[in-house]
């Protein structure tokens, strides 16, 4: 069904939001009345930024449904200030639960990571009624050590041995 939202206070309340949520519609239209949606989707204009289209999915209270949720990571991890990167492997997970346990986000507190450790997704603060969806427990974050790449020195040739071939001059290079 074909919707026209007021922009401003669609932008205002809802647009800017991340992860899934839900709006109740309120119109004169009696099919709408008080319907409850998920925003799905929300297509913004790429110079002005404003919304131009969304995608919004009407939901059964009484049924559970897969989301996305995303993830914040606060803390500063150990590792990090040993020298090592915080490396975050997903900005999200899904979800299965009733649309209005549907979580903001979850904080993922990385402070007690170290160089080589990792939080999984059984180890996020999932709350009650609320199940994570995946097939096995990946690594949602990690502290990975510093990369360097180790520069050899380059030893001068001995004396009397010949200088390395040089690239073609610009003038052969002209030539050809």
């Amino acid at each position: 069904m074909a919707l026209e939202l007021n922009r401003k206070d669609f932008s205002s309340r809802v647009a800017g939001l991340e992860g899934s949520h839900l709006v109740r519609l309120k119109s004169s239209a009696s099919a709408l009345a008080d319907k409850v949606a998920l925003v799905k989707d929300v297509q913004l204009h790429p110079i002005s930024g404003d919304v131009i289209h969304t995608d919004l999915y009407e939901v059964d209270l009484t049924a559970k449904l897969q989301v996305h949720v995303p993830l914040h990571f606060v803390g500063k991890a150990g590792g990090v200030v040993r020298g090592g990167i915080l490396q975050p492997i997903v900005r999200e997970i899904e979800v299965e639960c009733l649309p209005m346990d549907i979580p903001e986000f979850f904080n993922v507190d990385v402070s007690e990571l170290d160089i080589g450790e990792s939080i999984h997704v059984e180890d996020l603060p999932i709350p009650e009624g609320v199940s994570a969806i995946y097939e096995s427990n990946f690594a949602v974050v990690t502290v990975v050590p510093p990369t360097v790449e180790e520069t050899q020195p380059t030893a001068a040739p001995a004396e009397g041995a010949a200088a390395p071939a040089q690239a073609e001059t610009k003038e052969e290079g002209a030539k050809s």
